[in-house]
């Protein structure tokens, strides 16, 4: 079987934060304001793979109202959220992402993205897209008033173990 799950997330720039994306911490004057440490990209593939599993998105299992989870490392969550992947005999299977940012220019940290969400999904990073995108100046991205992520993620059963097979 197959699940497949899609994901969007977004947060205000402000000044004194630092800007996270990917668990890369980006160079930039801005940073996004949330109450673990911001990362759209993280928490939009978070709540792919939550919608993926039907499982709700992550306010249900990490509310901001939660101290414990005030500056909390988003790679920190998705481990949490892979282990209940797991859990339910799932892998996942491939996911792409895109940032939609007017500023700063994305690409230069992109393979360290992959690389990050790659160690944490337990998948290879050639199965991780991570694109990133201005809006040519529209909407609140392009007025530089916050950064969204979109995320698609598809899951796969996992195959049961040779040693299982009939016979054994």
């Amino acid at each position: 079987m197959i699940l497949v799950g899609f994901g969007y997330d977004v947060h205000r720039l402000v000044e004194g934060r630092p800007l996270i994306l990917g668990g890369c911490r980006i160079p930039h004057t801005r940073g996004l304001q949330g109450h673990s440490d911001a990362d759209v990209l993280t928490h939009a593939v978070m709540d792919a793979i939550l919608g993926a599993l039907g499982k709700g998105d992550i306010g249900r299992h990490f509310p901001d109202k939660d101290p414990s989870y005030e500056g909390a490392d988003s790679l920190h969550l998705l481990a949490r959220v892979m282990e209940w992947v797991g859990a339910d005999r799932y892998r996942i299977n491939n996911l792409d992402t895109t940032i939609v940012a007017q500023a700063p220019r994305l690409m230069s940290y992109i393979p360290a993205m992959e690389e990050n969400l790659a160690r944490v999904l337990r998948i290879p990073a050639e199965r991780i897209n991570v694109k990133a995108t201005t809006t040519e100046g529209l909407g609140f991205a392009g007025r530089g008033e916050g950064i969204a992520a979109y995320a698609m993620v598809t899951l796969t059963a996992e195959s049961p173990k040779a040693d299982q097979g009939p016979g054994n």
